[in-house]
């Protein structure tokens, strides 16, 4: 019956879903209809016009409906797809292409497929086409099986929706499922629910985001629900910051002799993005209020100077400083090079890391001094009374809770936040909107060129040859790879059997390991003889993608370049190119140039700028990828097109401060509906 279910239903009064799937649902986190609705497509198949077997090009992801005509099981090892090297292939003729092309679909491991398919059965069939022994084929499609009558259902002759069916639901049926769930919604309006935009109802727009009638509609009502997401995520954030601009803060820099000092001591003139970036600190930490403020450049831009002359100006206030590294490695070399460059400033340095247990060495008296530390900080009495700044380096490897713990206290001191590299412009505005933002878009000078190049298995060679000449002037070099332990060589190379090879293929020259599962005093003995150049080949797993400055190495060789990031590519890189000499990035790929992994490479080849790099990223690999879901509340954000535009971010921020200087506690029966963003900061499921 039309009109009996409202968003906030609970699913057990919809009488249409089986016992079976709504325990399924639920499992899922699913309560109410308005749940279930916002169950987003996967993707759509516009089954008006499916794709034709004879105009398809290798790698593109096609839709094709075909008449099965053989199925069985092909390869060797056992019987029924116990053996590995068994899969299941189906052969399908495509009735719409010239000559009724014949291609195959193959599913390894998927036994319960050969019991589904039989001759004669049409299907609709998702995937990519790619090489296959001598053939093109689709390995793993999604598929459907058409049945009599669909023609005239919802299945057919439509732009149709699938759904990821990881409930173990098929993606048929949740169709069906989401489609009587809509033919029952009641159109009438619910007080629960507050309108975004209120020229487009929510749940006229559901029945377009599920089943639209054209891709124009279809991108018009994902439009439509991307500023509703975007407008309910800006009010979290400017609430925050208008929280934050409450909070009572402390003056902790006045005057600057400290940063002059150091200034002075250096062999090398501070940027002037340095010293922009130093002044709006300064600024802020004047200030009575809190500091909030973010702080990023790329890799190699000198954001640990900047921070260090923030905690000088704390400490000449007689305020300590406190900075905490994601890992022992970053936080003992910001400790010595620290210590180095405050030899003749009289400024009291201090390491406290998990392997540091006095307490007696954080307690600088009157004096205000510097804390470098791990996540030791926040345990027991290791950090002292009187902090009056807080940096936080890397602080995207670092809970909410983690780095609130470190800050709450009755004086609340000024936070500094670090990035590793950029991050692309629209991520800034959106979830670090209530920071200030300080950017270093300079690179201090009397550093040499870092080139980058893909290399394949049939350079070794020649890449062996570069690496030699490297050493024999003097050069240190690393070597990456992605593993440990040669566990499984499917995934990539592994650092104990490339520290074979290296030793054999350089028998005169002192190759070192570092990976994760050293202990603390292994690893820092090897970057204490890495720093003093007795070793010079580092093989290493990414432990050293953050903060390691050794200027003396200049080769950076990357195994299976492709299964990393582009932004881990691109760390990785930083750590060369730190000293005069000229660098190179060797980027060792098992690629072909035909892949999409090849592409990913052939950007960070090409793309030296950090910024640029994270906008091609972004573009890539999407939000949740590049900032972390756990750590930068993307787990509620369904319509990611919003993160990439700034206009549609900037028109959100405009409407949610437009909210807020209405109601700024939200406490109105116009707007109560919105209390949860305030308290939760996230939705479940962003609705209108």
């Amino acid at each position: 019956m039309a009109g009996e279910l409202l968003l906030t239903s609970p699913l057990e009064e919809c009488a249409f879903i089986r016992p079976r799937e709504l325990a399924a649902m639920q499992a899922a986190g699913m309560a109410s209809v308005r749940d279930l609705l916002f169950m987003l497509p996967r993707r759509y198949e516009d089954r008006r016009m499916f794709d034709r077997y004879d105009s398809l090009s290798s790698g593109a992801p096609v839709c094709l409906r075909g008449r099965v005509v053989d199925v069985g099981w092909k390869g060797w090892g056992g019987k029924g797809g116990k053996g590995r090297g068994r899969y299941v292939e189906a052969v399908l003729v495509d009735e719409q292409s010239l000559g009724q092309a014949r291609f195959s679909c193959l599913w390894f491991s998927m036994p319960g497929v050969a019991r589904m398919l039989c001759a004669g059965q049409e299907m609709i069939v998702y995937g990519r086409v790619k090489p296959y022994g001598k053939k093109l084929s689709i390995v793993h499609p999604d598929f459907e099986i058409i049945r009599e009558g669909d023609d005239q259902s919802i299945h057919l002759n439509r732009i149709v929706p699938v759904y990821s069916g990881r409930m173990g639901i098929a993606v048929r049926r949740l169709r069906e499922i989401v489609w009587e769930a809509l033919a029952r919604l009641s159109p009438a309006p619910e007080p629960e629910i507050y309108e975004f935009v209120p020229d487009i109802p929510c749940k006229t727009a559901l029945r377009d985001l599920h089943f639209p009638e054209t891709a124009e509609v279809r991108d018009r009502t994902r439009r439509r629900f991307a500023l509703e997401e975007c407008l309910a995520q800006q009010l979290n954030v400017a609430y925050r910051r208008r929280r934050a601009d409450e909070v009572p803060g402390m003056q902790t820099a006045g005057s600057s002799h400290l940063v002059k000092d150091l200034a002075d001591s250096l062999p090398f003139e501070l940027t002037e993005a340095q010293k922009r970036c130093v002044r709006e600190i300064y600024r802020d930490m004047k200030a009575p209020r809190s500091m909030n403020r973010l702080l990023q450049g790329d890799v190699g831009s000198g954001k640990t100077l900047v921070a260090l002359c923030a905690m000088l100006l704390a400490v000449e206030h007689g305020y300590s400083a406190v900075m905490m590294a994601p890992t022992q490695i970053l936080a003992e070399q910001h400790y010595l090079k620290f210590r180095q460059m405050l030899d003749k400033l009289d400024v009291p340095v201090s390491l406290v890391t998990a392997d540091r247990k006095e307490e007696s060495h954080v307690s600088f008296g009157k004096q205000g001094g510097i804390v470098v530390g791990t996540h030791a900080l926040l345990y027991g009495k290791n950090v002292p009374e009187r902090v009056g700044l807080v940096v936080i380096d890397e602080q995207h490897k670092f809970g909410v809770n983690q780095r609130e713990k470190l800050i709450d206290r009755e004086e609340r001191p000024d936070v500094l936040v670090m990035t590793a590299t950029p991050i692309p412009r629209t991520l800034t505005l959106t979830f670090y909107g209530e920071l200030d933002v300080s950017i270093l878009d300079g690179v201090p000078g009397g550093r040499g060129a870092v080139v980058t190049a893909i290399r394949t298995e049939k350079d070794q060679e020649k890449v062996l040859k570069f690496v030699r000449s490297q050493l024999e002037e003097g050069r240190q070099v690393y070597v990456v790879s992605p593993l440990i332990d040669g566990e499984d060589s499917r995934k990539g190379k592994a650092v104990t059997k490339e520290l074979d090879e290296w030793k054999a293929l350089l028998p005169h020259v002192d190759v070192g390991l570092l990976h994760g599962r050293m202990s603390s005093e292994e690893k820092e003995a090897v970057m204490k003889d890495f720093r003093a150049n007795r070793i010079s080949v580092l093989v290493a797993t990414t432990v050293v993608e953050v903060g390691v400055d050794v200027p003396n190495a200049t080769v950076m060789i990357i195994n299976n370049a492709e299964s990393f990031g582009l932004s881990q590519l691109h760390q990785l890189r930083g750590r060369i190119g730190r000293g005069a000499h000229k660098s190179y990035c060797i980027l060792m790929t098992e690629a072909r140039p035909e892949d999409e992994q090849w592409e990913k490479l052939h950007i960070v080849e090409t793309t030296a700028n950090g910024f640029d790099l994270a906008e091609q990223d972004l573009k890539l690999r999407g939000p949740g990828d590049v900032l972390g879901t756990s750590q930068s509340g993307l787990k509620g954000v369904r319509f990611e097109e919003w993160l990439l535009d700034a206009r549609l971010i900037h028109r959100g921020r405009e409407l949610a401060e437009a909210i807020l200087a209405e109601d700024p506690n939200l406490e109105s029966a116009k707007y109560r509906p919105l209390r949860f963003l305030l308290e939760n900061g996230e939705e479940k499921r962003v609705t209108g």
